[in-house]
């Protein structure tokens, strides 16, 4: 299943934002990605 980039640019802009090295991208299941 791919994750759409909306979702991937967001955690890359949570991790520049915090100054965290590493991020966690969970798909609950929605069926909307």
């Amino acid at each position: 299943m791919d994750i759409p980039d909306v979702f991937k640019y967001q955690v890359l802009s949570y991790l520049k934002a915090s100054a965290l090295k590493v991020g966690l991208l969970v798909n609950f299941g929605n069926k909307s990605c």
